[in-house]
């Protein structure tokens, strides 16, 4: 074998060893991204997850009632399914998990998603929401005009602000019509303080002022 046909194998093998190692290293890299875009989410997820069951501690309680207190505990010590999200309102100091549902197991440990309306975290329209007078929402006797409500989701948080407050009475379901652009509607029973069961409704609107996808 000549000289120059072996310098040019040599060049070619050697080419092609660099091309290789590129190939491998931006293949380790891709992996090494997507693991750590994978590590992030499960973080994510695991922080949103106990956040909505309330992991960190027992909410602050001292407006509820104590019949809902004791239903709250006895709901607590009940297995649940996964929550759809946190809800809060930052100035009312109010972080609640957000589950699927109305019924009252559903509303004793948290705040309820009102079937047939828009999904937190979804693409828009009216999302409903249900509470507690003399639980989680009771706070809302205290809510303004302005206020902020986020919700967190695995999909990213959504931030509404107040737009305004009306009582109905309870057979007026057209509060949570479908609207043309996201909202956010709470539902809970008025007056907070009634003995019994409360005859109206207190509605809170809420209009979406930007999200943070994940």
């Amino acid at each position: 074998m000549s000289r120059r046909p072996a310098a040019r194998w040599w060049s070619l093998a050697e080419g092609s060893c660099w091309t290789l190692a590129v190939i491998a290293l931006a293949a380790w890299a891709a992996l090494h991204l997507a693991a750590g875009a994978g590590a992030r989410y499960e973080l994510y997820r695991f922080a949103v997850l106990e956040a909505a069951q309330m992991g960190t501690g027992t909410p602050d309680q001292s407006l509820w009632s104590a019949v809902r207190i004791k239903a709250w505990q006895s709901a607590m010590n009940a297995p649940a399914p996964p929550p759809l999200g946190v809800l809060r309102i930052p100035r009312l100091q109010l972080e609640a998990p957000l589950l699927a549902g109305t019924d009252e197991a559903t509303l004793d440990r948290g705040l309820g998603h009102i079937e047939d309306t828009a999904l937190p975290g979804g693409e828009g329209g009216n999302v409903g929401i249900a509470g507690h007078r003399d639980g989680f929402f009771r706070v809302l006797k205290d809510i303004a005009e302005g206020d902020v409500i986020e919700i967190q989701t695995l999909a990213g948080k959504d931030v509404y602000r107040v737009q305004r407050t009306w009582i109905v009475e309870p057979d007026d379901v057209s509060v949570l019509d479908p609207t043309p652009t996201r909202a956010l509607t709470l539902v809970t029973c008025y007056p907070f303080y009634f003995v019994g069961s409360a005859p109206q409704r207190f509605i809170v609107r809420a209009v979406s002022v930007g999200n943070t996808q994940q």
